[in-house]
């Protein structure tokens, strides 16, 4: 009687380990993990890392009426799976404020016009909960620019600007930049 009941509780964490592998492999499937980095010629090395979900036809940006993705004044991640992280080599300005070098989460309130974006100290966690906003350390508004094309996959892209870094975001029919100056 006792093998049976150890292997049926053995079966049953079989099944269930089975079953997290498949379902974590299938959402980095749907959201492969990427990276973008770029080093200033004064130094300054900025990366993102963060996950590409698509958008399979689906509308992203919009009302909770419409059925969109991710609403506008929603919680985003600014991706998908874990938080998107941020990491700057020196200390940085972003929207006036000093931004001591080191790892932060990204993420975002999407409009229809303009994102509010916000980087948080808070930058080892799963993406979907929302951070302790007491963590935000940066808060700005960018404007959003509509694209004639739309991007099938969310992409972070980083660009070389005047005054130091750009991080540019694109899905959907929207684009905005995360401008980064360097101190």
């Amino acid at each position: 009687m006792k093998k049976k009941i150890l292997i049926a509780i053995s079966l049953i964490f079989v099944i269930l380990g089975a079953g997290m592998f498949y379902l974590n492999n299938r959402n980095r499937t749907l959201s492969p993990s990427a990276e973008q980095r770029i080093t200033t010629n004064d130094g300054l090395t900025v990366s993102i890392d963060y996950s590409r979900p698509s958008a399979r036809e689906r509308l992203i940006f919009g009302t909770q009426e419409e059925g969109a993705l991710q609403p506008y004044g929603v919680y985003w991640r600014l991706g998908a799976n874990e938080a998107t992280v941020a990491n700057f080599s020196e200390d940085i300005i972003i929207n006036g404020t000093t931004v001591s070098a080191g790892y932060y989460g990204i993420h975002a309130f999407p409009g229809k016009d303009s994102f509010d974006i916000a980087l948080n100290k808070t930058w080892d966690r799963w993406g979907f909960s929302e951070p302790d906003y007491s963590q935000d350390i940066v808060n700005l508004t960018v404007p959003v620019e509509h694209l004639s094309q739309p991007i099938e996959q969310f992409t972070i892209r980083l660009g070389e600007s005047n005054t130091g870094i750009q991080i540019i975001c694109e899905w959907s029919d929207v684009r905005f930049v995360i401008p980064v100056e360097e101190k």
